[in-house]
């Protein structure tokens, strides 16, 4: 284990209650100290729920350690049944729970409870949140679908003449990002395809639910991360197949229509001629000089991340500069993504990591996280979430989805306008000698207390417990002409030619920045 004061990923119980709080008519007890009830805190805090998540904590003390913590959490499990009168139950124990050993699943099963119990046993100490999600999402579809799986070796019947294709959507859990918005986007898409959903699961589906997931024609992956595992199972017991592309952009929601519609057996013309997604022309009609080249760095779950590289790069004319993810079960993706854009591929859950990636690339705008939106703010570099984990503000009131065309414009929305503010600083350069202006007021859309990029603005102290880890560049020496030089710059970029400059001259050995030292920098920063 890493002592850490930020984690991508929490624990695989808190992914268990994900899936919990995303469904209805399911319930989760887990053994676990008073500590670990935090946890409710993500959803109704964060995720705005207005309800707890439906969890029963045993919430056994260090006391009742010298006791029969088997017995508490049996009286726990028939409490909850008693009160909640759920369809289904998982049973499972948190990280401190798991060390007493009590098993939750055969103390469930000895109540004799009239409802399906699903134990989640999940390795605490060796995996994470989204494999607890996947592991858990999968425990209940073996457990609630596997009894009206066919016979092994039986074909698939097929579809009678005239009715309707259906799918299910999986992989939505709670607190996801923007999870709640795409399964209306991508619902609304399916529906014009002439294509019925089935089940969403887990978001929003009952134990019920789960249960004819098996009905569906196909089954579409919104998230591989949640809903890959349990895809691939339904395909081996009920012959279904899934689709593997992710709709996130223009082109790759094309992509996915093609390749649903050949799925479900339809013609896709009408749809993809009727596409009215906004970010072609409006990424074509941008001044070329906020958009073409831009350099970005990108951080998140493996298939945001991936996502974002490809819009990035081929839809709106960013030049990609890293990309990463914390999703190590889905390193090989990224890899591969990776080498596409000729760049290294950042695996790791350590934000430190991250942090010195982004102070090394010097990137003009950064895509990633809640963790990277701090990081950004740190270096005054634009930012734009893309990916769980979020904070409160990433769960809008609007609709505002990642998926299918509106997605694209949501995209664009947020993406570009942190670059978008070309008049502004155009406006203060022309009037910085106004008495209303000064010199040193740093752009609008960084917010007070951002760090300044100007090379006349004062730097702002990072927090010790960052720096100590952040790798630092030694200031050179500035010869008198060369400063006169620099300010010529338009100051909205004059501080990353100084940067620039400066990291040339200590990379090249050169003690005093002078006129030729600042052009030769140029020219090797614009190869």
């Amino acid at each position: 284990m890493q002592l850490t004061v930020w984690t991508y990923e929490g624990p695989p119980h808190v992914g268990a209650m994900r899936v919990a709080t995303g469904m209805e008519g399911l319930h989760y007890v887990l053994h676990a100290p008073q500590g670990d009830t935090y946890a409710d805190l993500l959803f109704t805090m964060i995720e705005r729920r207005n309800k707890r998540p439906p969890v029963t904590y045993t919430t056994f003390s260090a006391r009742d350690l010298g006791g029969d913590t088997a017995e508490l959490f049996k009286n726990a499990a028939k409490d909850a049944y008693d009160r909640f009168k759920p369809e289904a139950m998982i049973v499972g124990a948190s990280c401190t729970g798991s060390l007493i050993q009590d098993d939750p699943g055969g103390l469930a099963r000895s109540l004799g409870l009239p409802i399906p119990v699903v134990t989640v046993d999940l390795p605490a100490y060796q995996r994470k949140e989204n494999w607890g999600a996947a592991e858990t999402f999968y425990q209940l579809v073996r457990a609630l679908a596997g009894p009206s799986a066919p016979a092994p070796g039986t074909k698939r019947p097929e579809r009678v003449e005239g009715a309707r294709p259906t799918c299910n959507l999986l992989g939505p859990t709670a607190l996801g990002f923007r999870h709640r918005d795409d399964i209306i986007e991508i619902t609304s898409l399916l529906a014009k395809l002439g294509i019925d959903v089935n089940v969403t699961a887990p978001m929003t589906a009952k134990p019920t639910d789960i249960a004819r997931l098996g009905n569906a024609d196909f089954n579409v992956v919104l998230y591989p991360e949640i809903g890959a595992q349990a895809a691939t199972w339904l395909q081996r017991t009920f012959g279904q197949p899934f689709t593997k592309t992710i709709p996130i952009g223009v082109s790759a929601t094309r992509q996915f229509i093609e390749e649903v519609a050949a799925l479900a057996g339809v013609d896709p013309a009408a749809v993809l001629e009727a596409s009215a997604s906004r970010l072609p022309w409006y990424s074509r009609s941008v001044d070329s000089t906020y958009l073409t080249g831009k350099r970005v760095f990108i951080f998140g779950d493996a298939s945001h991340a991936v996502a974002a590289a490809r819009v990035a790069s081929d839809e709106l004319g960013f030049k990609v500069v890293g990309l990463g993810t914390y999703s190590r079960e889905f390193a090989r993706e990224i890899r591969a993504a990776a080498e596409l854009y000729g760049v290294e591929p950042l695996i790791t859950d350590d934000y430190l990591e991250v942090e010195a990636k982004v102070q090394e690339l010097q990137p003009e705008l950064v895509l990633g996280t809640q963790m990277e939106r701090h990081i950004a703010k740190r270096f005054g570099i634009p930012c734009a979430v893309i990916s769980a984990p979020v904070h409160v503000q990433d769960f809008p009131a609007r609709y505002a989805p990642q998926m299918g065309f509106e997605g694209a414009n949501v995209i664009f929305d947020t993406w570009v306008h942190p670059l978008m503010m070309g008049l502004e600083e155009h406006l203060l350069a022309m009037f910085k000698d106004d008495f209303e202006f000064k010199n040193g007021a740093q752009p609008s859309h960084l917010g007070a207390g951002h760090a300044v990029l100007r090379d006349d603005a004062k730097e702002q102290p990072a927090p010790e417990m960052i720096v100590q880890n952040v790798i630092s560049v030694p200031a050179a020496i500035w010869a008198a002409d060369a400063e006169s030089e620099l300010k010529k710059i338009p100051f909205f970029v004059r501080g990353k030619a100084r940067r620039n400059t400066e990291r040339f001259a200590n990379e090249n050995g050169v003690a005093t920045i002078t006129i030729e030292t600042l052009y030769d920098a140029k020219a090797h920063y614009a190869r």
